[in-house]
Parts: C-alpha cells; sequence; structure tokens
C-alpha cells in the first residue's frame, strides 16, 4: 500500500499535465511531437513546448532536492546500448505516428481506436523484447 499512493499521485498528476495541455493549448501531450516541435520556429507552440519538456527534465531533479533523497538505480547496460536502444525507441516512435504518452496517456483518453491498436502493440513488443532478452540474457536488466 505504501507504494500506491505515490503512484496514484504521480498518475493523477500526468493526467492533469496532459489535460491542461489540451484543454489551455489544444495540443496532445505526445512527448515526442513536443520534442520534434523545439526545431521549429512556431512562436508561442514553441515555447509551450519548451516549458512541458524543461518539466519533464527538470521536475524528477526538483522533487529529489525537496524530498531530500533520490532513488538509487544501476543501469547495467552499456553506453553503446544505451544509445541503439534510444534510436530504436525514436524510430519505434516514428513509425507508430506517436509515442506511449501520445497514444497511451491522451490517444485512450480521447477513445482514439488508433491509440488503442498503438498500445496494444507497444505492450505487445514490450512483453515479447522482456521474455526474449530473459531467455538470450537471464541476468540482464536494471537493478533497483
Amino acid at each position: 500500500m505504501s507504494a500506491f499512493l505515490p503512484a496514484l499521485a504521480g498518475g493523477a498528476l500526468i493526467g492533469l499535465s496532459v489535460a491542461m495541455l489540451l484543454l489551455l493549448n489544444g495540443r496532445i501531450a505526445g512527448i515526442s511531437g513536443l520534442v520534434v516541435g523545439l526545431g521549429t520556429d512556431r512562436g508561442e507552440r514553441r515555447r509551450v513546448d519548451a516549458a512541458f519538456v524543461a518539466g519533464l527534465l527538470f521536475g524528477p531533479p526538483a522533487f529529489a532536492w525537496l524530498a531530500g533523497a533520490w532513488p538509487e538505480m544501476r543501469i547495467v547496460a552499456s553506453l553503446p546500448v544505451l544509445v541503439v536502444a534510444g534510436l530504436l525507441v525514436g524510430f519505434g516512435t516514428r513509425l507508430g505516428s506517436g509515442c506511449t504518452s501520445g497514444h497511451g496517456v491522451a490517444g485512450l483518453a480521447r477513445l482514439s481506436s488508433r491509440s488503442l491498436v498503438a498500445v496494444l502493440t507497444f505492450l505487445a513488443a514490450g512483453m515479447a523484447t522482456v521474455a526474449l532478452m530473459r531467455t538470450l540474457m537471464p541476468t540482464s536488466g536494471v537493478s533497483w
């Protein structure tokens, strides 16, 4: 139960931020779209995108500073593996016309059938990847 309340609060804050961006700016909070938007000159929309992405980057360290603790974690993947993984995620995001935040949070909330198919595909690919990695490399992964 002790892990439930922070997870609930985090989910509520994510939902609130997605709803506020949509209601106040007419934008869907798909992180890949917001990041891509930083590279274009669109005036006010670019500033909103930059503020949202800055909140994603600096929010966790600010919270850790205020709370006085940062969760310990150990990433066992090498830098080249992380780079390749990031490139694959970026490729998949473009291929799927959006990311998990855009489809999973904003798209499903809007009852988008396209987003439902995308989320089911994301989940199936993630489960298959975990099963494959556990079979091929049983000691790999992230240690918390």
